[in-house]
């Protein structure tokens, strides 16, 4: 066994810690859950179907500024990511109430928090040093098939360990020369000895780069070249870590495979990254962060909401083009689009005008009206000096 954990068919014992020392997994576990939290959160209000942000409201302090006295509301949500992500218990904190409401979230170490299933409704009970918690306590996220990515990829992660630590010892102990001198004759040591002086002397270094070496004795040079399997090597190794990449249902260019990736394909990949794998993740954040942080009364009033916007503001071009085109088309006012910008309103914004037509601008005059919006033209108001 090559480390603490499951062993997996490759040899190698994968748990949550040796997986992480993998490029590949570290890569993908950061992306996701350093991405969840880096997107705006805050806590609305629902009435009469609309969503109207309450910053004011105490669960919104504890996410968005300090979730205890000693962790960050993005410290918070980056860890029970990480946690579902790697451990098949799934991402746990504790929520410490008051009278008043929860005061309080708290991120124990793995396995601090307990859960287990005892029945066929598969109701969760938990556990803290051995006390069973309401499960209105406790924030629980777990991952799809109640199984963490990181444990169904476990012997794609394994092989990767193996091919890491295999790539280490070709390098350190097993590094082939550039070449070899054969010869016909057996030599001694001394003629040995002899030979590699004056090919050293000749050949070595900068200044003898390029040189024409001379060999005796009907010694040959014999270059050394990889073989078929070696050659493979590479590609074997960045086969594996598109394999780590599916697991977690990220696109593999941004765990640092960009054999694919182009300038066209990049902005595509982003939205899958988005749509397919961090979506899912958020929707279910959200579920779990309303169900612990509201009672059962205020679930239908209150929600918990993460900002997805904040990935185009990386894209202002685009970001501009759909406002503009929103606008356009008379789906949202100027206002809005200024809105998300975090621009503040302006006079006659909440018009909704197309403006790039003069027909639909805000305070025009109707049709038929005179010059400058005045009274409507009479037939026999004089137009010329003729008629006058």
């Amino acid at each position: 066994m090559l480390g603490g954990g499951v062993t997996t068919a490759s040899g190698a014992a994968v748990s949550a810690e040796t997986a992480l020392r993998t490029p590949a997994v570290a890569a993908a576990v950061r992306t996701i859950s350093e991405a969840a939290a880096s997107l705006g959160i805050k806590v609305v209000e629902i009435k009469d179907g609309k969503e109207t942000a309450v910053e004011s409201h105490p669960v919104a302090a504890l996410l968005t500024g300090e979730a205890n006295e000693w962790t960050s509301g993005f410290e918070l949500i980056r860890s029970v990511m990480v946690d579902a992500l790697t451990r098949d218990q799934g991402g746990l904190a504790w929520v410490n109430r008051t009278g008043d409401g929860p005061v309080e979230i708290i991120r124990y170490r793995p396995g601090f928090i307990n859960v287990d299933y005892p029945d066929d409704s598969l109701q969760p009970r938990y556990r803290i040093r051995g006390i069973i918690k309401p499960a209105q306590d406790i924030i629980h996220l777990r991952g799809t098939y109640d199984k963490a990515p990181l444990t169904l990829c476990r012997e794609a992660i394994g092989v990767a360990i193996v091919m890491e630590q295999h790539a280490a010892r070709l390098f350190g102990k097993g590094a082939r020369p550039g070449g070899v001198v054969e010869g016909p004759e057996k030599l001694g040591d001394d003629a040995i000895k002899k030979m590699i002086a004056g090919w050293k002397a000749s050949m070595e270094g900068a200044d003898n780069s390029g040189k024409t070496g001379f060999l005796w004795g009907g010694a040959t040079w014999k270059q050394m070249t990889l073989n078929s399997v070696d050659a493979q090597f590479q590609q074997l190794r960045l086969f594996q870590l598109q394999e780590i990449a599916r697991a977690f249902n990220i696109p593999a260019s941004l765990i640092g495979d960009l054999a694919r990736a182009t300038w066209s394909n990049s902005a595509e990949m982003q939205r899958q990254f988005l749509q397919l794998c961090l979506e899912p993740w958020l929707r279910s954040l959200e579920g779990a962060l309303r169900r612990a942080l509201f009672t059962k009364d205020e679930r239908p009033r209150f929600a918990i909401r993460f900002d997805r916007d904040d990935f185009t503001n990386v894209d202002l071009v685009a970001r501009a083009t759909a406002i503009n085109s929103l606008v356009s088309s008379r789906v949202i006012n100027p206002n809005t689009g200024r809105d998300w910008l975090d621009l503040p309103p302006y006079d006659g914004g909440n018009e909704y005008a197309n403006p790039n037509t003069g027909a639909s601008q805000p305070n025009t005059p109707p049709t038929g009206a005179g010059h400058n919006g005045g009274p409507p033209l009479d037939d026999k108001e004089p137009t010329n000096e003729n008629d006058a």
